[in-house]
């Protein structure tokens, strides 16, 4: 029998170059020594400017500081199969991937270094979101059907310019949504600011807000320019509205109407074309009924209202936040934490977040800093969510008990809530939630939610 014949340099190249996987190898320095087309692709990175560079500077990966597969391949001389991480791509983008990693050897069987193959997984993980039943948008993520009902009309809200009231308790994502109306508009390129008007007396929020020329008052030794100055074919969000003066709502209100504004010792009038978005706390329409709000001012500021649900209505989407604000941490700090165990997941399930997504993030963030091995565990996360664990651990039928009943008690409370804010309306409540009215029905049955004898179809004659 012959010899086995090598295919040709250039032939190996050719069949690289038309793989979709990325493909590139490494020296036993870690410096980049062959990159492919499908790596150019995938990382954004040009060949050129990968070669001779070490490896962790291009993919940016949260498995490179951490447990990487292709050290652990030098090191051990053995391949890894399937290794889920991701990278950051040039675009400052997060990018999921498959990992393989081998050993690279020449004829002889000499090692030369390394080998990595890569997939990216992005259609993949949009697939499992999917089916998850959960969805995204710029940056926002949720599987609840209140917020899939913003989410739905916030591109069109986003293309006009009319003015957008946000209201929700206190770390609900006021500001995340306005940064998504922002991001989605042709405004898009322009600033972005927030301002607290809550946190600022008013001669120091309009100074903010429309600037002020030298001279206006003791100290102003030069113009400064004002963020409606500033926020030009930009965007403008006024925070905790609610908390400012009737003196202040007063300007406010002439500007709006004006599109004009006039800065502090000035007898000049300025034009502004910024976009506002107001946010609030506080029940805005309950403070006109009392006379603490303008009701000019709440009717001009009222074109279109979002009402962001507290996270105690939206328990669904924790396990779906959890796992985003571990990615980012792992991002941040270069780790790879995978996620939180079923019992934590369990306790994060059942507590109510009086600070809703702010305390959930501070929570997991707390969990992280704690935890040193692959998952957040009961004992990571903060005393007070619990009572302290014990040394024993659970067997895995408790934790799988406790955490079916923690997602039954989620979702009784989901059904609950929906049926209130619909006035007991049980067909309005199976659409917002998503499922057939005989669905609900048999849930309300199963689950034995206590309903008034009238429901909100009903009226008085």
């Amino acid at each position: 029998m012959s010899d086995k014949k090598m295919l040709p340099d250039e032939v190996n190249e050719i069949i690289l170059e038309s793989i979709s996987d990325g493909v590139f190898t490494v020296d036993h320095n870690w410096r980049i020594t062959s990159f492919n087309r499908a790596a150019e692709e995938i990382t954004g990175t040009p060949r050129k400017k990968a070669i001779g560079r070490f490896c962790w500077e291009v993919f940016r990966s949260n498995m490179c500081e951490g447990d990487c597969a292709l050290k652990r391949t030098m090191k051990e001389g053995k391949s890894f199969v399937s290794s889920s991480t991701y990278i950051i791509n040039s675009k400052q983008q997060k990018v999921p991937i498959g990992v393989s990693t081998s050993v690279l050897k020449d004829q002889s069987g000499e090692i030369l270094g390394g080998v990595e193959t890569f997939r990216d997984r992005t259609l993949v993980e949009e697939l499992r979101r999917e089916l998850s039943g959960s969805f995204e948008i710029s940056r926002m993520v949720s599987r609840s059907p209140i917020m899939k009902k913003l989410f739905a009309i916030l591109p069109q809200v986003a293309e006009s310019d009319s003015t957008v009231l946000l209201e929700g308790e206190t770390g609900t994502g006021k500001e995340f949504m306005s940064l998504a109306l922002h991001r989605l508009s042709k405004r898009k390129k322009g600033p972005f600011m927030a301002i607290n008007c809550g946190a600022l007396p008013d001669t120091l929020l309009e100074s903010e807000l429309f600037g002020y020329k030298a001279g206006a008052f003791t100290g102003a030794d030069k113009d400064k320019q004002g963020l409606f100055s500033a926020a030009t074919s930009g965007t403008i969000l006024l925070d905790e509205i609610g908390d400012t003066s009737s003196a202040f709502q007063v300007r406010l209100l002439r500007l709006l109407e004006e599109k004009e504004y006039q800065p502090l010792g000035s007898v000049e009038k300025f034009n502004t074309d910024a976009r506002i978005i107001a946010a609030t706390n506080s029940d805005l329409e309950r403070m006109v009924e009392q006379g603490t709000f303008r009701k000019d001012l709440f009717y001009r500021i009222n074109v279109i209202r979002f009402i962001l649900p507290p996270l105690r209505e939206r328990k669904e989407d924790i396990p779906l936040l959890t796992e985003r604000f571990i990615a980012k941490m792992n991002q941040l700090h270069d780790r790879s934490v995978e996620g939180v165990t079923p019992a934590a997941m369990s306790l994060l399930l059942n507590h109510d977040y009086p600070g809703n997504i702010r305390e959930l993030e501070n929570i997991i963030e707390h969990g992280f800093v704690l935890c040193r091995g692959p998952e957040i565990d009961v004992a990571h996360l903060p005393a007070s969510l619990g009572s302290k664990p014990t040394v024993s651990f659970p067997t895995p039928a408790l934790v799988a008990t406790t955490m079916e009943a923690s997602l039954v008690e989620g979702e009784k409370e989901a059904i609950f809530a929906a049926l209130k804010r619909n006035n007991f309306n049980r067909l309005a409540a199976a659409r917002e939630l998503g499922i057939h009215k005989s669905t609900l029905f048999r849930k309300i049955k199963k689950y034995k939610i206590s309903l008034p004898a009238t429901d909100g179809r009903s009226r008085r004659l």
